[in-house]
C-alpha cells in the first residue's frame, strides 16, 4: 500500500519509512527538514519538503492517494513548547488538524498518530503508567500532543478515519538530533566523543537526575509495523518499563567510550518531569510487540553510528 510519513525526513520518521520499504509498501514524504535531514532517507522515498500547515499539502495527498499516514511531523522540544507556546500548538494542533482534513477528504483508511507516554501523563500518581492513567500534562508539547488524541476521536467519530495512537516513551538512536531532553542519548554521546562537558540537569534532592524510560528506535520501528493491521482506534504505551536515572545513563555512555569526564550538574529545566516509566503490557497483549534491545546494545549501536558520522566529515 502506499503510506505517507509526515515528518518522515527525521530521526525516528526516516526508520519507519526505511522499515516500510523494506516491508514492501510504497513511502511518501512530508517534511519541511526544520529538524530532518534529506540525507537520512532511500532514494526509494518519493519526498516532498513541504510544512504540514501548507494548503497544498491537500494536492499531495491528491496525486500520491495515500492508503495511510503516519503523522510524525511535531514540535517536540517541551522547553521550547513553554517559552512559544502559540507556535507549539500552530504545528502541533493546526498541522495535525490540516493533515486530518487530507485524510477525510481523499480517504485514508487510517492515521498513525505519534503521542508521547513521556510528557502526557505528567507526574503520575500510577507507577509504572498504564494507557488507563488520565493524563495530566504539565507543558505545552503535552497538552497539544493530548489534544490530538482527542481530535483523532473526533475525526474517528464523525468521518470514520481509523487510528492509532503510539504513546512513544524516550526514544534514541541513530539520527537523533543532538537538541533537547529528547536528544539526551545523541547529547551525551557527541559530547563526549569531543572530550567535552555535557551537563546533567537534577532537582536538588535527587542528584542522580530524572527517572526515564528509553527505548531504543529499532523496538519502535516494529511498534509502526505491528500497527499498520492492528490496533485501530486505540492507544498503546511502547517503552521498555525499565526506569533509567539520567546518571546512569551517562554512565553507560562513559564506561562505552571508555571516558573519566564528571559531568556539570544543573538545575532542572522548565517541563522536566521528576519520573516517567511506561506500563507496555497492552502493547505486548495486543500487538505482540514488546522491546528487545537492552539500554546497553542500544547506546552501542547509537555510538558507532555517532563514530562513523564524525569520520565522515
Amino acid at each position: 500500500m502506499t503510506i505517507l510519513i509526515t515528518g518522515g525526513a527525521g530521526f525516528i520518521g526516516s526508520h519507519v519509512a526505511d522499515a516500510y520499504l523494506k516491508a514492501g509498501h510504497r513511502v511518501v514524504v512530508v517534511d519541511n527538514l526544520s529538524s530532518g535531514r534529506r540525507g537520512n532517507l532511500d532514494s526509494r522515498v518519493i519526498f516532498y519538503e513541504k510544512d504540514i500547515r501548507d494548503e497544498s499539502l491537500d494536492a499531495i495527498f491528491e496525486r500520491e492517494k495515500p492508503d495511510l499516514v503516519n503523522h510524525h511531523a511535531a514540535q517536540i522540544s517541551v522547553p521550547r513548547s513553554i517559552s512559544d507556546p502559540r507556535q507549539d500548538a500552530d504545528v502541533n494542533i493546526l498541522g495535525l488538524i490540516n493533515v486530518l482534513q487530507a485524510c477525510v477528504k481523499h480517504q485514508v483508511k487510517k492515521i498513525i498518530f505519534i503521542s508521547s507516554g513521556g510528557a502526557i501523563y505528567g507526574e503520575a500518581k500510577e507507577y509504572p503508567t498504564t494507557e488507563n492513567y488520565p493524563p495530566q500534562p504539565l507543558s505545552v508539547y503535552a497538552i497539544n500532543k493530548y489534544a490530538g488524541e482527542h481530535y483523532l476521536h473526533f475525526y474517528q467519530h464523525q468521518y470514520g478515519l481509523n487510528y492509532t495512537v503510539l504513546r512513544y516513551a524516550n526514544v534514541f538512536g541513530p539520527r537523533q538530533m543532538a537538541e533537547g531532553e529528547a536528544g539526551v542519548v545523541s547529547i551525551f554521546v557527541e559530547k563526549l566523543l569531543r572530550d567535552e562537558t555535557p551537563d546533567l540537569y537534577t532537582y536538588p534532592d535527587e542528584p542522580d537526575g530524572m527517572i526515564r524510560d528509553y527505548v531504543y528506535v529499532k523496538d519502535v520501528v516494529r511498534a509502526n509495523l505491528a500497527v499498520l493491521e492492528e490496533g485501530d482506534n486505540d492507544a498503546f504505551n511502547i517503552g521498555t518499563c525499565i526506569e533509567t536515572t539520567t546518571l546512569h545513563l551517562y554512565r553507560t555512555i562513559l564506561w562505552q567510550l571508555g571516558k573519566k569526564i564528571k559531568p556539570n550538574c544543573g538545575p532542572a529545566r522548565q517541563g522536566d518531569l521528576r519520573r516517567s516509566m511506561l506500563n507496555i503490557s497492552k502493547a505486548f497483549r495486543e500487538l505482540g510487540w514488546s522491546p528487545l534491545y537492552s539500554l546497553e546494545d542500544g547506546v552501542k549501536e547509537t555510538i558507532e553510528f555517532f563514530k562513523h558520522k564524525g569520520s565522515d566529515k
